[in-house]
């Protein structure tokens, strides 16, 4: 997460400024991830873990926005369900991550970056009901 940083969507007028922060792309880049089908879980930290558990959904879990002056960097951190091909749901990723990104805010991303930190096997259907 980035501090007390804005980005600067529009150049100033008359009625004002429009500024981002860099929590709002976490959240739409963890939202736009969750959509795309291979997708088991998201890698978040301690904090985030806690949070869930307490019931509060944290959308920006296994994401990292870094800014440059103007360039935004995104790095997307995934597990992914068995069965599915790696390099396809990547793309899939960094496909919905930019299109969610820049539809809802016309911030242009220089990259993002998809790493899978895990695999999720599939689960008998009695440990599910367990």
């Amino acid at each position: 997460m980035v501090e007390n940083q804005l980005l600067n969507v529009s150049e100033s007028t008359p009625l004002g400024k429009v500024e981002i922060a860099p929590d709002v792309l976490e959240v739409i880049a963890g939202i736009a991830t969750t959509e795309v089908l291979g997708v088991s879980s998201m890698r978040g930290n301690f904090a985030s873990g806690v949070a869930e558990r307490l019931g509060k959904k944290a959308h920006g879990k296994g994401i990292k926005v870094e800014l440059k002056e103007d360039i935004v960097s995104i790095d997307v951190y995934i597990v992914v369900d068995y069965g599915h091909s790696v390099p396809t749901v990547a793309e899939k990723i960094q496909v919905n991550v930019r299109q969610g990104i820049e539809n809802m805010t016309a911030i242009q991303i220089k990259e993002i970056n998809v790493h899978v930190v895990g695999v999720q096997m599939e689960q008998d259907i009695d440990e599910k009901d367990e």
